[in-house]
């Protein structure tokens, strides 16, 4: 007879023996297909920073949003050369400043950067005082002038307020509401959906026609009658929830329609007929067989609503309709762009566009990324 070794592979070789033979868990799966779309990692980077940006708006702000300065000033461009134009650091910018020379034909002074007092720049520096989180006091800056000075590296709006620190300040509120009302959102229309298709008959058919009631009126008119309803006088908590409230009124009916229609393929599956064969509550079979297959679904669902509801909250910030003063986002900040002479002339103050669009395409393309990885198979 033949002799055989029977000797076991080295354990390195079960491992990968045993990755390939499917022991791999969904999330994995889902992480590897993910990691493959640069533009839903691209999506997945841009949205962490800008969640952290919103989280620490304070630190990353270079100034206090609410000082003010010169009216419209132009942007500071940041240089690395010296009034004689040689390489330097760190790095500095130049404010503007009367010259003695004359415009020859206003007799106007000469406005131009002031090359004899530079105002150098530098990381985690001092500056305006703030309280981290609202309870810790603090006075540091991710990034500003070294000796304190106001720089504006966006320019100054009409009081002459920073535009990048109002900017980043401005996340925080924006955001805030864009996750609060798809949040909101989520769990309304993720639960009326679930419930609607499972019951199905007459509950579903009752259940339906609430839901296109809601989904036929027209959202733009009824969003400006609605929120026109709070006195101006009110807290800006106040109008901040009554803002959300109807938001969240007016958009859970497309997601309960979208889970209804995955629930409705799903009761028909064996393994919830053999839940329902062995007696196990309705209750049990939504939101323990039902529910995390519908999550897929939900999340990106949640990825590509988020976008929506950040350019309705500019939209409606820019007529007057979503956030009052003294809070700040990005829709209020795009209210001075309403005349086109201000434009033409202090084109930076468009600045909250560039922010709008970084957000909506971070999670437009982390949306479409995970949608093509919660489906690995």
């Amino acid at each position: 007879m033949l002799a055989f070794d029977s000797a076991p592979p080295p354990p390195h070789e079960e491992t990968v023996k045993g990755q390939q033979n499917g022991n791999e868990s969904y999330l994995s799966l889902v992480w590897r297909r993910l990691r493959r779309s640069w533009t839903g990692m691209m999506g997945l980077v841009l949205v962490g920073l800008l969640l952290l940006m919103a989280v620490f708006a304070d630190f990353f702000a270079p100034m206090d949003p609410k000082a003010t300065d010169t009216g419209f000033a132009p942007p500071q461009m940041v240089s690395f050369r010296d009034k004689e134009g040689s390489l330097t650091y760190p790095p500095r910018v130049y404010a503007l400043g009367e010259s003695e020379e004359l415009d020859p034909v206003t007799f106007q002074p000469i406005v131009g950067p002031d090359y004899d007092n530079p105002r150098m720049l530098g990381f985690f520096v001092k500056g305006a005082d703030y309280k981290l989180f609202g309870l810790i006091p603090a006075n540091r800056h991710f990034f500003g002038s070294v000796d304190g000075q106001p720089v504006h590296f966006l320019g100054t709006d009409k009081f002459g307020r920073d535009v990048l620190s109002r900017a980043i300040i401005g996340s925080r509120i924006s955001l805030t509401i864009a996750l609060t009302v798809v949040f909101i959102v989520t769990v309304i229309g993720t639960t009326v959906g679930m419930v609607s298709g499972y019951f199905g008959g007459a509950f579903d058919a009752w259940v339906q026609r609430f839901v296109e009631i809601v989904l036929a009126f027209p959202q733009l008119p009824l969003y400006l009658a609605l929120t026109s309803l709070i006195p101006v006088t009110a807290p800006t908590n106040v109008f901040l929830a009554f803002v959300i409230v109807v938001m969240s009124a007016l958009g859970w009916a497309q997601m309960s329609r979208e889970v209804r229609g995955k629930t409705l393929a799903l009761a028909r599956i064996d393994y919830v007929r053999a839940a329902m064969a062995v007696g196990a509550t309705d209750r049990r079979i939504i939101f323990q067989h039902i529910f995390p297959n519908v999550m897929s679904h939900v999340i990106v669902a949640v990825t590509l609503h988020i976008p929506s509801v950040v350019l309705l909250e500019s939209f409606l910030g820019f007529l007057g309709f979503a956030v009052k003063p003294p809070l700040i986002s990005w829709g209020l900040m795009l209210q001075d762009t309403a005349n086109y002479s201000v434009i033409g002339t202090y084109p930076w103050i468009l600045a909250p566009v560039g922010f709008v669009l970084v957000t909506v395409f971070a999670f437009n393309a982390l949306g479409d990324g995970l949608r093509d990885a919660v489906d690995p198979y």
